[in-house]
């Protein structure tokens, strides 16, 4: 867990790591993990905004080209959610009826399905920004059965906007010398200020369940 942690928080030193040891192949893999932190209801630990981030930052350091990651992160983003909305379309009444295993917390599918209800399809867009609920958005949209054509028109887009505000940032700012000096603080910000709004929906939604 330690291990896993340290990879999160220094995540530009292990991409720049592993950019040296496999040249190009380093697309591969940053699409892998994108796809898999949207595709999978089992995996929304999986580094998302702040893996973005360090891909800018590393494009300001011409280790990596920012185009071509925006093209590929946003197909894996696409991608992974549209394989996330078939999961919850034919299997997502049986998950419900699960209970918590080591990888799945249905808590969390509780909380979008909430949140889904009070958005709408607009879900889509705002839980590209949340973690965790971003991993769920797919799946709840594909168990209430979303018109297939809607959901994906909100799926592009936000996989667009998601990449390319993420990676422009991560361009423009992750280069500075405060920045680049104290990134794993910065990654840290990134993720607290992420986390925040789905902690702070799930109180609402406990808090409203008691009333």
């Amino acid at each position: 867990m330690s291990e896993f942690i340290d990879i999160i928080l220094h995540i530009d030193i292990y991409l720049e790591t592993l950019f040296s040891q496999i040249g190009i192949w380093i697309y591969v893999v940053l699409f892998l993990i994108v796809f898999s932190e949207t595709g999978f209801v089992v995996t929304p630990f999986l580094p998302g905004d702040s893996l973005l981030f360090a891909v800018g930052a590393l494009s300001s350091r011409e280790f990596i080209c920012p185009w071509s990651s925006f093209i590929i992160l946003s197909l894996a983003a696409t991608l992974g959610n549209t394989l996330n909305y078939h999961i919850g379309k034919y299997l997502g009444p049986k998950v419900f009826s699960k209970e918590n295993s080591l990888f799945f917390n249905k808590k969390h599918l509780q909380t979008t399905a909430e949140f889904y209800e009070k958005h709408g399809a607009k879900t889509i867009i705002i839980a590209r920004f949340l973690p965790i609920i971003r991993t769920f958005a797919p799946f709840v949209a594909g168990i209430g059965k979303m018109r297939y054509s809607k959901f994906q028109a909100y799926n592009i887009f936000s996989s667009l906007l998601w990449n390319g505000s993420f990676i422009t940032l991560g361009y423009y700012f992750g280069n500075i010398p405060l920045v680049k000096q104290n990134f794993s603080i910065f990654i840290l910000g990134i993720i607290i200020v992420s986390v925040l709004p789905s902690i702070w929906k799930a109180i609402e939604i406990k808090r409203s369940k008691k009333r």
